[in-house]
């Protein structure tokens, strides 16, 4: 099966109702992360996709590895800056109006999850998660045959003066307090060094080395799909819509054909998800941020690494020989469609803030970040039914976060001690 073929995937052939000793619901990173090491140690597994691999967020996004990235969306400086953000259609944070009822709920529990006390908490848990992931990643790279993949020229945050720094200097405090290590940059000629090109509006800079990034997220997360399938993994089109527990397992009545029976299922659906959860009884605060980039082809500029631009909520990366300028938040729902006018207007500030950047020649594409209020990720079985497993609402760090999800997905299937001493954070029942 090529590249191609994964875009299309063929549906599960099966007679009613088939018996499957594990089922993963989900072909994007985390999906297939979770399948293939759970094929690794030895358990059957099938991959249901409702279309096809890395067909939501695992697609276009800025392909990081952010292991430093522990200081969660939810927190008192965002909610200092979301007023002003939110009255700009094109800023680094957008809600459609005719999405801010559907919102207040989860605006009502992400407010909640911003207070200081909780911040510390999501923080703590982030990083061990975190530090799981990068210890885990190598392994799963191997499994995958994707070594190559990696790229570990750091990140580069950046900027404009000295009330920005001093503004984002608490957060890096925190950041080290975890155990983040970084080099402060101060003038425009430090910061050239580590990328030449950017404007000299921007005089400080914090260099994190621990951070990777990967040549494409789609190769990678397709990397993880053929190393599957060539271990015998089952990876199908099947769009699954209920989930009804019984004595002999689970049964998931699909769109179309007949339903399946599984030993062992995995939600791995992303944005997605809790549309299965809601049928087990289980409302989940899942919402979609949506991210927005331009992928330009190479030769638009010479870029060492990944750059991100905290102030106005996006980052420059390097991709597949050419470059990827993508970010921000949008609130809209599953069913909106995209405004790329918010694409157009992240490309333009990156040609203010890098000059030398070449602009045209780009694809456009939008992406589904799966979010939760407090900016952990569901992790564990479900309340209703120990049988499933949860994995989903990773947000911006799902490809970061896969490894380490894949490894807490096998310690449950195999019925280990977990991988992490602490799980209460990421527990499925934190907000029901």
């Amino acid at each position: 099966m090529n590249a191609r073929d994964l875009d299309f995937l063929p549906p599960l052939q099966a007679e009613s109702p088939r018996a499957l000793q594990t089922l993963v619901l989900g072909a994007g990173i985390v999906g297939l992360a979770c399948a293939l090491r759970l094929q690794s140690a030895g358990l059957q597994v099938t991959v249901l996709d409702r279309s096809g691999v890395a067909a939501g967020a695992s697609r276009g996004n800025a392909g990081a590895l952010a292991y430093s990235d522990v200081l969660p969306l939810a927190s008192p400086g965002i909610l200092r800056q979301a007023p002003r953000w939110l009255i700009d259609p094109l800023g680094p944070l957008s809600l459609r109006p005719s999405y801010a009822p559907a919102m207040l709920p989860w605006l009502w529990k992400f407010w909640r999850a911003s207070t200081q006390k909780q911040v510390n908490l999501s923080a703590r848990a982030q990083a061990a998660l975190l530090a799981l992931s990068a210890a885990e990643w190598p392994a799963l790279l191997g499994l995958a045959g994707a070594q190559g993949q990696l790229r570990k020229g750091g990140n580069l945050h950046l900027y404009e003066g000295e009330a920005q720094w001093r503004a984002a200097a608490p957060g890096w405090a925190q950041r080290m307090a975890l155990g983040v290590g970084y080099e402060l940059l101060q003038g425009a000629d430090a910061i050239a060094d580590l990328q030449p090109g950017v404007d000299k509006q921007f005089q400080y800079g914090c260099f994190v080395p621990h951070w990777h990034t990967v040549d494409d997220p789609l190769r990678l997360t397709q990397a993880l799909a053929h190393a599957f399938i060539a271990r015998g993994g089952v990876l199908a089109r099947g769009h699954a819509l209920r989930l009804n527990p019984d004595a002999r397992g689970l049964l998931v009545e699909l769109e179309q054909g007949p339903p399946l029976l599984a030993q062992r299922l995995l939600v791995c659906a992303g944005a997605w998800s809790h549309q299965l959860t809601e049928t087990l009884g289980e409302r989940y605060p899942l919402e979609t941020e949506r991210g927005y980039n331009t992928t330009l082809p190479p030769g638009a500029f010479n870029l060492r690494r990944q750059l991100t631009f905290p102030n106005h909520g996006f980052v420059v990366t390097p991709i597949a020989g050419g470059v990827r300028v993508g970010g921000a938040v949008e609130f809209a729902g599953l069913q909106a469609p995209p405004n790329f006018a918010r694409a157009d207007a992240l490309l333009a500030k990156a040609k203010r803030f890098l000059p030398e950047l070449r602009t045209e020649g780009g694809t456009q594409w939008m992406g589904c970040r799966p979010s939760m209020p407090d900016s952990l990720p569901v992790i564990g079985p479900a309340p209703a039914d120990g049988r499933v497993f949860y994995a989903f609402g990773h947000g911006h760090l799902g490809l970061t976060q896969a490894a380490a999800t894949a490894k807490l997905a096998a310690d449950w299937a195999l019925e280990r001690k977990p991988g992490l001493a602490d799980l209460a954070a990421f527990r499925p029942g934190r907000f029901l």
